[in-house]
């Protein structure tokens, strides 16, 4: 497709339902995100005070302790790294993941890709739009899954989803948004051309997939350990 077949593959991210169930559903990304914004909030409580890590400068301390009116006794008065450590209730929110899929049909319209000619990317687009709805909300899954125990999950739930990013990270997550938005049709008035606004929030826990992927970051973690000791290596 890039016209240079010497170049080494790249992998594509992916959502895949998690479990069996009808009509499976599966997004293989056409093109990967050029950005991925990852985010984590962390609240932290003292004995006395519940304050987040937004905090800084003199006028917005005390970070985890209430400062005493007078300011003299001020570090006096603090307890120890230690002290603080032991006694402090530090409440960490599961991980958020959010980026922009881009959807385009051109390529498969000028090879003569026949879905391509009659349906765009509606296919896909529908697939990513089913992946938020409840499974007994789809009359496929009616008819088929729930006929013949092919349904996983609660069916008033929509489905699990894995979110797959390379070999390192294949993560379960709840989809909390998609925003569409088209901008160019064919003359049936299918989509050929959309952007998609997704947002996730990662199910933590001892769950195996986000223990794996858990696993690959301490890995990787490791490793740039050992590249610190290399890199503070004094020449002989």
């Amino acid at each position: 497709m890039n016209g240079f077949p010497s170049l080494p593959k790249v992998l594509r991210g992916a959502f895949v339902e998690y479990g069996l169930s009808l009509p499976p559903l599966a997004v293989v990304f056409q093109f990967n995100p050029d950005q991925l914004r990852r985010s984590r909030a962390l609240s932290f409580r003292g004995p006395n005070e519940v304050v987040t890590m937004q905090g800084s400068g003199w006028d917005d301390e005390p970070m985890r302790y209430e400062r005493p009116q007078d300011l003299s006794k001020f570090h006096a008065n603090q307890p120890d790294l230690g002290a603080i450590r032991k006694d402090q209730v530090v409440t960490v929110q599961e991980e958020t993941v959010a980026f922009d899929l881009r959807l385009d049909a051109t390529d498969q319209l000028d090879a003569g890709n026949a879905v391509a000619e009659k349906f765009g990317i509606a296919p896909t687009l529908s697939t990513l739009e089913l992946m938020t709805y409840p499974k007994d909300q789809g009359v496929l899954a009616s008819v088929l899954g729930a006929t013949k125990g092919y349904q996983y999950g609660p069916p008033e739930n929509p489905p699990m989803v894995l979110f797959l990013w390379g070999f390192q990270r294949v993560l379960p997550v709840n989809i909390n948004s998609i925003t569409i938005t088209e901008s160019e049709f064919d003359r049936r008035l299918n989509p050929i051309r959309a952007t998609a606004a997704v947002s996730l929030t990662v199910i933590e826990g001892r769950n195996p997939a986000y223990r794996y992927s858990q696993a690959a970051k301490e890995t990787m973690s490791l490793i740039n350990a050992a590249q610190i000791v290399t890199d503070l290596e004094i020449p002989g």
